[in-house]
């Protein structure tokens, strides 16, 4: 076999072979498979049911995943930025509760249950270290449909219609009303509850791979429509009936716009002056976020300020301005649910059940992978389940996670789930004293505060060269087939779409040996301390690498274990060329994972479907310098690739070869050319190098928790 490639170092010119031709019998004669013995039934079971002390353990912490990493908790380190982090999280959950409230059609003070309640379990049974747990408004609003669904306000006449009831609802029993709203909302957490804990049971949490990010995306944005419009009568303080089911928001909003002439200007002016008000300090706090130590809490202010105003001022009875008035103190007995209503819900309950856990895995595997991490799916199905069938016990609504307070949590400090628990504290505060206080707040300030806020695991192998041909074989089957140096060649046997996405990329980490996203941030970490420490006069760039000076400590060699070093982007660095070799032993004490190759090949001969999602792989690739490569694909996969729009100054048609053989003999001829050209390592200007990969990691880590958000809305 024999190749010859053009003197630029550009495409070869054509590559001659010459082998037998091979039969299945022939080839199997002259290349010898690996003996694999599979294991008996029997060695299967024994395996499985086997005990010793060591697997009851990991069995233990796998269930109590609090086990894991309370022990290794850093008291000195951590725990301030944890009570600051609980405190400002706690806050914002007490508000953040009050208004869920309202979408589930239940009185306001069961909110603050709702926010209580699913933190307890979760600490000790959650494996996210950063979410925030408890109402987020898509589920509180689909919670509220099944409510208003089986309770609507006809079903509870006052026996005198001449009466009014209690919020000045003319002919509606409130009282009775909202008992059975309750009831219901109970009866659906705790059937949701029921839903995820046997699905965790029966490892079935891959269920969420099914709902991509346009679905899901899509999805949040129809949701949030839907709350502007539930909420936008609370701020005109306007009466609706409650419409349910098809063209439910045309009928609200024809009946708001009939009766628009009532609007109580009290409210209005409040709700529109917080909306300006949060807007604008929401602003500040995204163009400041590097010189604000932590986001001033506009949500917690304004309602402090808007509760003292409305009590001074006596609102209510001045304006006829429509308040939270009552919330309960204290707590109420756990009750049981409803059993005889499930048929009635079930299927709501079970979409209820999806899409909650959807979302906060979704969330979770954000800050999972930037604080280099795992989330078990399946454990976060039983700890959800166990926390709503908990907190349905005690007439909360259905929990998972809200974007904005997991953002709070996150961006005030906070680094395990002790700031959850912390947080959860100040929400029973809130409960057992401070309810009262409350109490005066204009419901339109609890309504504003809405606006802030087929083949599953694809078949795949590795594959190598059969020497002196260009045939490539599954290594693990052939004892004399050899992978190329610095390559990987991987085959994949299904379809690539957003289902399997997961599956696709834990399979190319088993192949090469590491996770591109985690090399990925740890360079970035040690690009940030290498240009500290050049700031300080501590490591010297020169063109023929990183030098200390002599006679002085390497201040480079600090402990790597903190994973939330902050990103400090305004640290001036001179512009300098350096070379950096990332194999070798770096000047700064940063456990970048060894990447051993250079170029990934993928053989998508058998791959009859791909879709966009697949870019992901091969962006975060890219950014570490691994070449990707695609092979053997069939011919309408380009034409679908170029509607979907695949293709872009990174991603080239060239990246595509007509067989894997084609893109090693690529691969061999670039590597020679640049050995000719430049045989020294590679040089990265530092200052240019970090400020595009920091841009790059803010995009890559935030594109990914929804591809569908509205600025007016942040849940």
């Amino acid at each position: 076999m024999a190749a010859s490639g053009g003197a630029d170092g550009g495409l070869p010119d054509r590559y001659l072979v010459s082998r037998p031709i091979y039969n299945e019998p022939s080839f199997q004669e002259e290349n010898e498979k690996k003996l694999v013995v599979p294991k008996t039934l029997r060695e299967r079971v024994q395996k499985s049911c086997s005990c010793s002390r060591k697997k009851a353990l990991q069995v233990t912490k796998t269930f109590f995943p609090i086990l894991e990493w309370l022990p290794k908790y850093r008291i000195k380190e951590w725990l301030l930025s944890d009570v600051i982090s609980g405190v400002s999280t706690g806050l914002v959950a007490t508000l953040q509760g009050l208004a869920y409230a309202l979408l589930v059609a239940v009185p306001i003070g069961y909110g603050l249950y709702s926010a209580f309640f699913p933190i307890l379990t979760y600490f000790i049974l959650g494996t996210s270290r950063h979410i925030s747990v408890g109402p987020f408004p898509v589920v509180s609003l689909m919670v509220g449909s099944v409510v208003l669904s089986m309770a609507p306000d006809e079903n509870f006449p006052l026996m005198n219609s001449n009466i009014t009831g209690m919020n000045g609802t003319a002919g509606i029993d409130i009282v009775s009303r909202d008992a059975q709203r309750v009831l219901i909302s109970s009866t659906v957490t705790f059937l949701v509850g029921i839903i995820q804990l046997v699905f965790g049971v029966l490892q079935i949490g891959f269920i969420v791979r099914y709902l991509a990010d346009p679905l899901v995306g899509g999805f949040t944005t129809a949701a949030a429509f839907q709350v502007f419009v539930s909420q936008l009568k609370i701020v005109l303080n306007v009466s609706t009936k409650n419409y349910n089911g098809v063209l439910s928001i045309i009928y609200t909003l024809i009946e708001i716009f009939q009766n628009i002439r009532t609007t109580n200007i009290a409210d209005l002016v409040a709700g529109l002056l917080t909306i300006v008000v949060c807007m604008a300090v929401k602003e500040i706090n995204d163009r400041f976020r590097h010189k604000i130590p932590i986001p001033i809490p506009i949500e917690v202010i304004v309602t402090i300020v808007a509760t003292g105003i409305s009590y001074g001022v006596d609102l209510e009875k001045k304006y006829n301005a429509g308040i939270v008035k009552s919330i309960p103190r204290g707590f109420l007995p756990p009750q049981p649910p409803a059993v005889e209503m499930f048929g009635d819900m079930l299927a709501s309950s079970f979409s209820i059940a999806i899409v909650a856990y959807a979302i906060a895995v979704s969330v979770g595997k954000v800050y999972a992978t930037k604080y280099d991490y795992a989330i078990d799916g399946n454990q976060e199905f039983i700890a959800f389940g166990i926390s709503n069938i908990f907190s349905g016990a005690f007439s909360c609504f259905a929990a998972t996670t809200a974007l904005s307070r997991t953002a709070v949590q996150e961006s005030t400090g906070g680094k395990t789930q002790v700031a959850g628990i912390i947080s959860a504290f100040i929400v029973l505060i809130a409960i057992v004293a401070l309810g009262k206080l409350l109490e005066p707040l204009q419901k339109v300030f609890c309504s504003d505060i809405l606006y802030h806020l087929f083949n599953l695991f694809p078949s795949w192998g590795k594959f190598g060269n059969v020497p002196g041909t260009d045939l490539y074989k599954n290594i693990k089957e052939y004892k004399n087939v050899a992978e190329p140096e610095g390559v990987k060649i991987l085959k994949f046997s299904s379809p690539i779409f957003y289902a399997n996405i997961d599956g696709l990329r834990s399979s190319v980490k088993s192949t090469v040996g590491f996770d591109a996203v985690r090399v990925y941030n740890k360079r970035l970490k040690a690009l940030r301390k290498i240009q500290k420490l050049i700031k300080k006069g501590k490591l010297k760039a020169t063109k023929n690498g990183i030098i200390s000076d002599s006679g002085t400590v390497n201040e480079g060699f600090e402990s790597d274990d903190d994973p939330e070093d902050p990103v400090d982007p305004d640290i001036p660095t001179k512009e300098m060329e350096i070379q950096v070799d990332w194999n070798s032993e770096l000047p700064v004490k940063v456990n970048v994972p060894q990447v051993p190759l250079h170029s990934l090949i993928f053989d998508f001969g058998a791959v009859s479907f791909m879709d966009v999602v697949a870019v992901r792989i091969v962006k975060e690739f890219k950014r570490i310098d691994v070449s990707v490569y695609i092979a053997s694909h069939l011919d309408h996969i380009i034409k679908t690739l170029e509607h979907c729009a695949f293709f872009d100054d990174d991603i080239q048609k060239e990246l595509f070869f007509l067989t894997v053989h084609d893109a090693v003999l690529y691969i061999q001829s670039q590597v020679m050319y640049r050995e000719a050209q430049d045989p020294i390592a590679e040089k990265v200007n530092i200052s240019y190098l970090f400020m595009y990969q920091l841009v790059q990691h803010f995009i890559y880590t935030h594109a990914n928790i929804f591809s569908c958000k509205t600025r007016l809305f942040s849940f």
